[in-house]
């Protein structure tokens, strides 16, 4: 069957995120971080090892999110769990209310949005990952820190089998920051421990995912953190050699600006990235030149969901 795509075909923001009010409300009846409150009108939320940010109501509203798409260039876009706050990294009976309040909330998007599930890593359980792609999850993120090493993949390739299985993809997005690393300053977590996370799951998953799982399509956020300018230096210290790019991992070009994408496109090729913003985390910015927008959103991210899309 052929999926080429075509004018006709819709063009995607794989990376934005959202606060649903259930998800807010179930993340206030906690008592530990991460949680929220609620404080003059506005949501506060407090992650388990980063400052505490506060969410605009503005932003979180899905209406005005899609009326956003036409502003950054796209006909849908695709939301997640924020991964840093560390809800998937609770104890599965303390992660299950705010990941079910956040399934609830997805099922209940407009068309034009569709979710990244979200599962407890401590639990990696197929069959919740089937129910949530059955009801229209495009795909699963995690956060980089639950992948980074052998030992985290063989624990969650039931999942990546699933994924495989399905024909959708993973969303490797960063977090959660360790809290050895923690700083009350807000962008030094992802500038450093996000970064390192990104770089660990990069590796591993190249290492060791990739053979065990050789049809899973895979997108890392924000260019993997340019990871795949390091792999020169894993070869010479006996790590892998990466000869040709991987053509089912995909980089999202949240938070990086042309510099960074010249960079990593003599290493990956221009086919291997896909249009992400971190909206409303990351200021709007306007869409590239129109030929280059239109090969990130449309057609490379028609490589990596399309299939899954049809199948949903």
């Amino acid at each position: 069957m052929d999926f080429t795509p075509d004018t006709a075909t819709p063009s995607f923001d794989v990376h934005q995120h959202i606060w649903p009010e259930g998800v807010l409300r179930a993340l206030e009846r906690r008592h530990s971080a991460p949680l929220a409150r609620r404080r003059d009108g506005v949501w506060e939320i407090r992650p388990a090892s980063e400052p505490a940010f506060r969410v605009a109501a503005e932003d979180q509203d899905p209406r005005a999110r899609v009326a956003l798409l036409p502003a950054l260039g796209v006909d849908r876009a695709l939301v997640a769990l924020s991964a840093p706050v560390g809800i998937e990294t609770l104890p599965p009976a303390e992660a299950e209310p705010v990941l079910d309040a956040w399934q609830a909330a997805a099922e209940a998007l407009p068309g034009e949005l569709s979710a990244w599930a979200a599962l407890a890593v401590d639990d990696p359980d197929p069959a919740r990952l089937d129910a949530a792609l059955d009801a229209g999850a495009i795909g699963l993120s995690l956060p980089a820190g639950a992948l980074a090493g052998p030992r985290s993949l063989e624990r969650l390739g039931p999942l990546l089998e699933r994924l495989e299985e399905r024909l959708a993809p993973l969303f490797v997005h960063p977090g959660p920051p360790h809290p050895s690393g923690a700083s009350t300053v807000g962008w030094w977590g992802p500038c450093t421990s996000y970064l390192a996370d990104l770089h660990a799951a990069w590796h591993a998953f190249a290492a060791w995912g990739r053979p065990a799982h050789p049809g899973v399509r895979v997108v890392f956020a924000a260019l993997a953190g340019l990871a795949p300018l390091h792999a020169e230096r894993a070869a010479l210290r006996g790590g892998p050699v990466y000869d040709e790019p991987d053509p089912l991992i995909f980089y999202d070009t949240s938070s990086y600006g042309p510099r960074a994408r010249r960079a990593i496109v003599t290493e990956i090729g221009q086919g291997q990235l896909v249009y992400g913003t971190d909206t409303p985390v990351v200021p709007v910015q306007p869409p590239d030149q129109r030929a280059s927008h239109d090969l990130l959103a449309r057609d490379n991210a028609w490589r990596l969901l399309g299939l899954a899309w049809v199948a949903a």
